[in-house]
């Protein structure tokens, strides 16, 4: 049978499993990718494994997030990544370079490899042909232990791109449309694999913004084919040896289809506060405007900027509106500098700031509360912004320009003037200055990780009771994301790589009193129970593990988000599913579970047998592996390599 380009590069790097929807499978990783608020858990994992070296190359550490230095513990983070790079083998790419994911794909990004990352937004290496991966953080530090990154073969969806784009319609209207047409859960387990002649209207970094927000619908991973474009990415960055082409072989089927004419679409918008709420910009044309946001890794290209440029130069941004400009990598900004497209976006108003994530996590830039926020970034959670009480809205590179003209709303088509469309300078070579490579061997082991206050050492954790009884501590609604439950923006993301600080903000936007209760109820244990998709969004494992060391023993939901089901039982946390979604009406906070001899259950089959404080059974289902049942016994990944079975 044909394969498609996805079948292909799973094939390439399979090493164990068979490759059947739902079944899992053991991939290969070529590569790793860590940025700073993550990686810091990670390279306190690899020192809990006592990992000389790692084997994934290259490994690269970013510094994105964490730019904002008003104290000094963003600082000693960055110090303290620093010699665990040198240490342990890894390029280190420090604050100003920009953020991972367009970085990594201008410097390090080779089709038909694969990349494994502790950011969900790894994905966006997938515009060059790569196999690429968000994961939790502790199975990007066994990837690059050694291990295989273990997950369940995804279905593939081919995304046949026909048709032009339209003048004032850009690639983030392309994934908008996909968000309304399917939602944030409608690609769970998937690879959306995009091939047909549309292809040829989307550039590298438009193709960029498909993968990298691919996320948003739940996918495994978004595979574009190796072509010329592709080509042309890589010679302009110098590295035109590292293109092969790679494509789907003809005649390959895919698991599903979906078919999109780009010549139909119009500018979309996504509502707050959730990336599918998406309405065509028309509808919502005419409401006020606080603050136009562009930048993050949802749009990072030279064109997402320059376009932005070009439609306000020789113009004002309206008085009542803060635009704020982000540029992606420095490379960018350098090339934005020298076509002076930057003059022309300060004179007309606009605010830069450094290269890096920034406001597109809340490390900056947060809106004022209740006020509205056109945002180029892949995601508008509530309080992802930095403020709670947000208004984000996710649009075009082109809709926030023209909003930040007329100061509301606005839909691009209406501006009276052509349609810019600039392209990126064919010379676009990077300057290796700015990347420390790793050390040779013999030098980095006499390397001492120069650790803070704030990089304590993980904490043991204890495998969980041969039988489960524990209490309902929290019980919530769908779509839960990993913003709700490990907050980040600049007053909680310092305080990630401490896992007893960052506890203290657990849940705090849903519910302030959670700590305290988990606290109270201490070493007995507790369950969670969420309703559908919970944990979706960031790959951010301290959402499992932090919960964990408060108790946290059992999460029970009508489903869970692909990455947050993986971290749970990597840090001894059960993940069971409710047979019947009606049943999470009996679940309400105080209700007692209880579940007996669950490594016999889990061992025995897919079904879980639970008991209530009223007596009445609660029929559950697990689709934990063999392998992950055996982390879950011994308490987690590092126990488990620790005294593998």
């Amino acid at each position: 049978m044909a394969d498609t380009l996805s079948h292909k590069l799973i094939r390439d790097h399979l090493v164990g499993g068979e490759i059947v929807p739902g079944r899992e499978i053991a991939l290969r990783m070529d590569q790793a990718l860590l940025q700073d608020i993550l990686g810091t858990l990670v390279m306190l994992e690899l020192d809990a494994m006592g990992l000389a070296r790692v084997h994934t190359s290259p490994s690269v550490q970013y510094i994105d997030h964490t730019l904002i230095q008003q104290d000094n513990i963003n600082a000693d983070s960055h110090l303290f990544l620093k010699s665990a790079c040198e240490r342990l083998g890894v390029w280190y790419s420090g604050p100003g370079n920009g953020i991972s994911h367009p970085v990594h794909m201008e410097r390090f990004g080779v089709p038909g490899q694969s990349l494994v990352g502790c950011d969900s937004h790894t994905t966006a290496a997938g515009a060059l042909g790569m196999l690429a991966i968000g994961a939790g953080g502790i199975e990007v530090a066994m990837a690059m232990a050694g291990q295989p990154l273990y997950l369940p073969m995804p279905e593939i969806v081919g995304v046949r791109l026909e048709g032009k784009l339209p003048d004032w319609v850009s690639a983030k209207d392309v994934i908008l449309e996909l968000l309304r047409r399917h939602g944030v859960a409608g690609a769970k387990n998937c690879i959306l694999e995009y091939h047909g002649p549309g292809l040829a209207a989307l550039d590298a970094m438009d193709r960029h913004v498909l993968a990298n927000m691919g996320t948003e619908m739940g996918a495994t991973a978004s595979v574009f084919p190796s072509d010329e474009v592709t080509r042309d990415f890589l010679r302009s960055r110098g590295r035109e040896a590292d293109w092969i082409p790679l494509a789907a072989e003809p005649g390959c089927r895919f698991d599903r289809t979906e078919r999109l004419d780009l010549s139909r679409l119009e500018p979309l918008i996504a509502l707050p506060s959730s990336p599918d709420r998406v309405v065509a910009v028309a509808e919502v044309a005419g409401q006020p405007l606080y603050q136009a946001y562009i930048g993050s890794s949802g749009n990072p290209g030279y064109r997402d900027i320059a376009v932005v440029a070009e439609i306000v130069k020789g113009k004002n941004v309206a008085g009542n509106v803060s635009l704020d400009v982000n540029p992606s990598t420095r490379r960018i900004l350098a090339a934005l500098i020298d076509e002076g497209h930057l003059g022309a976006l300060v004179a007309a108003g606009a605010r830069l700031h450094q290269p890096g994530c920034n406001g597109c996590i809340g490390m900056g830039q947060a809106p004022a509360a209740g006020r509205n926020s056109l945002r180029t970034v892949p995601r508008n959670f509530p309080g992802r912004s930095g403020t709670r009480e947000d208004s984000v809205f996710l649009c075009s590179p082109e809709t926030a320009a023209a909003s930040a003209l007329r100061g509301v709303i606005t839909d691009p088509r209406t501006l009276d003037m052509p349609c810019p469309r600039p392209r990126e300078p064919a010379d676009m070579a990077l300057d290796d200055a700015w990347f420390l490579p790793p050390l040779p061997a013999e030098q980095a082991r006499g390397v001492d990780l120069l650790a803070t206050d704030n990089t304590p050492p993980l904490p043991l954790i204890a495998p969980l009771p041969a039988t489960l009884e524990v209490p309902v501590l929290l019980a919530v609604g769908d779509n839960v994301s990993t913003d709700d439950i490990m907050p980040a923006g600049a007053r909680v993301l310092p305080l990630w790589s401490n896992v007893h600080a960052s506890a203290e903000h657990l849940f705090e936007a849903l519910d302030p009193d959670y700590v305290s209760r988990a606290r109270e109820q201490g070493d007995a244990g507790h369950a969670i129970v969420g309703g559908a998709n919970y944990g979706q969004g960031s790959s951010r494992e301290n959402a499992a593990l932090v919960p964990r060391l408060l108790g946290l023993e059992l999460v029970i939901a009508e489903s869970i988000a692909r990455i947050h089901w993986q971290n749970l039982p990597c840090f001894g946390v059960l993940p069971l599913t409710l047979a019947d979604p009606a049943d999470r009406a009996r679940l309400t906070r105080g209700t007692q579970v209880r579940i007996e001899g669950w490594r016999e259950q889990l061992a025995a089959g897919s079904a879980v047998t639970a008991t209530l404080d009223d007596g009445s059974p609660l029929a559950l289902v697990h689709e934990l592996s063999p392998r992950q049942q055996a982390i879950l016994a011994a308490g987690g990944v590092i126990n488990y390599l620790s005294s593998p079975p």
